[in-house]
């Protein structure tokens, strides 16, 4: 087993090294990287496989910090949930790789984009796979620093490295309360390993439990963009496409919920923390679908749809119910992905250009994107039988049966919109009169193979809820629930989502909302992101750039004048001296006693102090 674990975490490592290696663009790079990939995800279901028939594993490679009473070691942990995020993260980052050969293929960096996509998934898995906290740790911070470069990949372009450095930063703070939850967790326990970790959480008092997991799930709202670090998220889309899906699909976004479901050991004993999660959960799944409603941005929609959708995920974990917590973060990663791969797509095909109000018509050039772009939207949707149906579901079934009415009766409000902004951006990006000059062209035929696999799962996967819940239950335990009204429930939810969409048809189609609705004040709310961004920049970034002007005077004006006086003024003492050397032997002698009766005096002097 040992072997498929080095080729499953360290293939893609090796990609991002040779990819590196080489700086003259080449297709063999994309290519190897791409098989190398496949190759890692290959692995990855055999240990999936493995860990079915003979339950957790744990692989010891070698001796990492052994100082004082903390011994650590590069070990892994083979466990239901960590080969399941294993196994999705290397498929949609095979599916990226492959799209990314046609999609980069004019960039000249792109042997540059493909060593940063290695580097990127080895992190996460390096994150996923670790048995203890500072492996997370540093996966963690892989992955924010690949995100930092992939974002910023095009830096010589306008605002894209501020686009970076606002990620990063918010990440950099976030993450400063995991690194005070590891110092706690050292303090109170002595360990840094899950096992140690999870078997005497729940030992210690209730005040270190709740700061331990607050400091926790903040570090996980950064990594997550849940509100307040929401802003990162949108503006991340200036990274390129394929970056896109899987930053916001498939690994960093969902880290910050993967580290609630590893330590629900640690969330079940902080009741106060879960049920903010419940509520922060709720808040930000309304929260991004309000804003996805207005937004023209075809990227932004579905990025502003997937800081929803984490809310979702977000309740599951807050309620208990980390198992569908999981579900929902696996479906979610395919159909996401196919959704912004398919968004690349349209956006390659319109030159770039990412207005949805000016596109319309498409459906006539690019058939199969429109169909693999549907299928991703009734799965985000939760239509009977797509993926979304049956982990979205589940969720609401969650917070229902949880007697959480006020919680249900909000994300079934969340999943309308949802289903109205999704087919909103499908009627006007496929549908309607053409509003542009040219003739667009659909992706070659690789990519929309390889499209179509998601398109498989995100129908498919759903179907294996049974056979996942016995499988992730062994390491989360399960979560109660009674299912005398679950069809109810369920037809609920069907009819009030089959009604949005058909609502959103019907509106797009005739064109009921007009132009003076730009005039509405909630539209315009909406429209400016609730203002958030105008609010930081006056409260934080104005104040700060002040604060940096002033510092940079002080620097100028008292520091380098202050260091240039210093300076000149030895400079000045050195042209005095030197006139002194006359090579007359006996002056010399008379400055060497008069300057070491001066040493001795001073010596003298600070004897007398010290003593």
């Amino acid at each position: 087993m040992i072997d498929f674990f080095l080729i499953s975490l360290f293939l893609p490592l090796t990609s991002s090294l040779i990819a590196g290696f080489f700086p003259k663009k080449s297709f063999t790079i994309g290519i190897i990287s791409s098989l190398l990939m496949i190759i890692s995800t290959i692995s990855s279901f055999i240990l999936l496989e493995a860990v079915l028939e003979r339950g957790s594993v744990n692989i010891f490679l070698s001796h990492f910090i052994n100082v004082g009473f903390l011994d650590l070691s590069y070990s892994f942990m083979l466990d239901s949930v960590s080969v399941m995020m294993a196994v999705m993260v290397g498929i949609v980052a095979s599916i990226v790789h492959i799209y990314s050969i046609w999609y980069m293929a004019n960039d000249d960096g792109f042997n540059r984009f493909f060593s940063y996509l290695g580097l990127f998934v080895f992190s996460m898995l390096v994150l996923v796979l670790s048995d203890n906290f500072i492996g997370l740790f540093i996966g963690w911070e892989g992955v924010g620093l690949c995100s930092w470069l992939l974002i910023g990949f095009w830096y010589q372009r306008d605002k894209i490295s501020w686009f970076a450095n606002e990620a990063f930063i918010m990440n950099r703070i976030a993450d400063l309360g995991i690194l005070i939850a590891l110092f706690l967790i050292y303090k109170n326990i002595g360990s840094l390993k899950y096992e140690a970790v999870f078997s005497t959480i729940s030992n210690l008092d209730k005040f270190n439990i709740t700061l331990i997991a607050g400091l926790l799930f903040f570090g996980a709202m950064g990594k997550s963009a849940q509100f307040p670090f929401h802003t990162w998220l949108a503006d991340a889309m200036a990274g390129p496409t394929p970056v896109s899906a899987l930053i916001h699909a498939a690994t960093m976004v969902t880290a910050g919920v993967y580290l609630v479901i590893r330590a629900n050991e640690i969330f079940i004993n902080a009741i106060f923390v879960s049920e903010f999660i419940v509520i922060l959960g709720v808040f930000v799944a309304l929260f991004g679908a309000s804003m996805a409603l207005v937004n023209d941005d075809l990227k932004k929609i579905i990025a502003y749809s997937t800081l929803s959708q984490l809310g979702y995920m977000f309740v599951a974990a807050g309620l208990g119910a980390y198992w569908i917590a999981l579900f929902h973060l696996i479906t979610h990663a395919f159909f996401k992905s196919l959704l912004f791969l398919c968004a690349g797509n349209i956006m390659h095909a319109m030159n770039d250009d990412l207005n949805i109000q000016k596109m319309g018509g498409l459906n006539q050039f690019l058939k199969p994107t429109f169909v693999l772009m549907t299928i991703a939207s009734l799965a985000l949707v939760g239509i009977y039988p797509f993926a979304g149906f049956f982990s979205k579901d589940k969720i609401l079934e969650a917070a229902f049966y949880n007697q959480n009415f006020m919680v249900w009766a909000c994300l079934l409000i969340g999943a309308m919109m949802t289903a109205f902004y999704s087919f909103r951006l499908i009627m006007l990006v496929f549908f309607g009169k053409t509003k542009f000059t040219h003739k667009p062209h659909d992706a070659r035929v690789f990519v929309i193979v390889s499209l179509s696999v998601l398109a498989v799962l995100s129908t498919t996967t759903g179907f294996f809820e049974g056979n996942f819940h016995k499988f992730i239950i062994s390491t989360t335990g399960d979560f109660n629930m009674k299912e005398s009204n679950q069809i109810f429930l369920i037809f609920i939810t069907l009819f009030c989502v089959i009604s949005s969409v058909l609502f959103a048809i019907y509106a797009y189609k005739f064109n009921i909302f007009k132009e003076n609705l730009k005039e509405n004040i909630f539209y315009r709310l909406l429209k400016n992101e609730y203002y958030i961004p105008k609010i930081y920049e006056t409260i934080f970034i104005k104040p700060y750039y002040k604060m940096a002007e002033i510092c940079s005077k002080i620097d100028n004006f008292a520091i380098d004048k202050s260091v240039d006086f210093i300076a000149k003024s030895l400079l000045l003492l050195s042209n005095k001296f030197d006139k002194t050397n006359t090579s007359n032997l006996s002056f010399m002698l008379r400055y060497f006693v008069f300057g070491f009766t001066i040493l001795l005096i001073l010596a003298f002097i600070l004897e007398t102090l010290w003593s």
